[in-house]
């Protein structure tokens, strides 16, 4: 049992920056796939990055390349989704998850192939 919950949400002008966290408890050694994923009204839930814990690999939709970086603590219990440059298109439910399948840990992955998710933290970006 993994349980997963979010920080670091708010509201901000365009152009802003904001880090959520989201804190891991639980079972975890086996979590080799997390990710960050939004989701805003009227639009399906995407992922937006992704991190192998076992590698370091990192992957990232088109759309946030060059503004958000995901990262992990030292101690491997908090992800971190570092946001900069925001724009109002960015303006989303952020929710993270874990336990995304190992061999396909990439910013192109369904919502629906992680097992964990936390309840999410809210972005408002304001032109």
């Amino acid at each position: 049992q993994v349980q997963l919950v979010e920080s670091g949400g708010g509201s901000v002008q365009a152009g802003g920056s904001l880090r959520l966290s989201c804190a891991a408890s639980g079972s975890t050694f086996y979590i080799y796939c997390m990710g960050w994923f939004r989701q805003a009204p009227g639009k399906e839930r995407e992922a937006v990055a992704t991190l192998s814990t076992g590698g370091s690999w990192t992957s990232y939709a088109d759309s946030v390349k060059g503004r958000f970086t995901i990262s992990q603590d030292n101690a491997k219990k908090t992800l971190y989704l570092q946001m900069g440059g925001l724009k109002p298109e960015d303006s989303a439910m952020y929710y993270c998850a874990a336990g995304g399948p190992w061999n396909h840990c990439r910013a192109s992955i369904d919502a629906a192939d992680f097992r964990y998710w936390g309840q999410g933290t809210q972005v408002t970006v304001s032109s």
